[in-house]
């Protein structure tokens, strides 16, 4: 079940929140710099990780950590753009729709295989990715509406604005 929320992200009690990001993010903007201020640990261990294995656009990165509050959190970064090139100061381009499907569709097998209970997004690859929410929306659905699980879209972002999932 889709359900598309207005409020803050970060508030979500979802079991796994997932985002897009870049092979080579800087996490400096949107969703990815929140989530770099609040998991700084993240950033340095998808560095880490990068070191070893270039990541591939299509991919995903699974992270685990513990929040402010003790809890731990799953972040599931979607690897929906690629980047203009290999040097430092290479800014991440524009996502394309085929990996945004092939990082949903991996979502949705890691959602299946982990048995998770529910997932909270945004409108992936439509902010920096730069792509059209209609033309995402639609695969969001084609991978995730059929997990029999709460799938929560946060379709506008409120600050600080606790969503009414209906996670219950």
């Amino acid at each position: 079940m889709i359900r598309e929320v207005e409020g803050d992200i970060l508030l979500s009690e979802a079991q796994v929140i997932a985002h897009g990001i870049a092979t080579a993010d800087p996490f400096d903007s949107g969703l990815a710099l929140a989530l770099r201020e609040r998991f700084p640990s993240m950033v340095r261990d998808y560095r880490h990780a990068t070191h070893s294995r270039q990541p591939d656009t299509g991919d995903i990165w699974v992270w685990k950590g513990v929040d402010g509050d003790g809890r731990v959190r799953c972040i599931v970064n979607l690897l929906t753009q690629g980047m203009q090139s290999q040097d430092k100061s290479a800014r991440p381009v524009k996502a394309k729709l085929e990996d945004v499907n092939r990082a949903l569709r991996r979502l949705a097998d890691f959602l299946r295989d982990e048995g998770v209970r529910s997932v909270a997004l945004p409108r992936v690859a439509t902010g920096v990715g730069g792509l059209d929410w209609a033309d995402v929306k639609p695969l969001i659905r084609q991978h995730l509406d059929g997990l029999g699980i709460p799938v929560v879209v946060y379709e506008v972002y409120r600050k600080g604005v606790k969503a009414d999932e209906q996670l219950d």
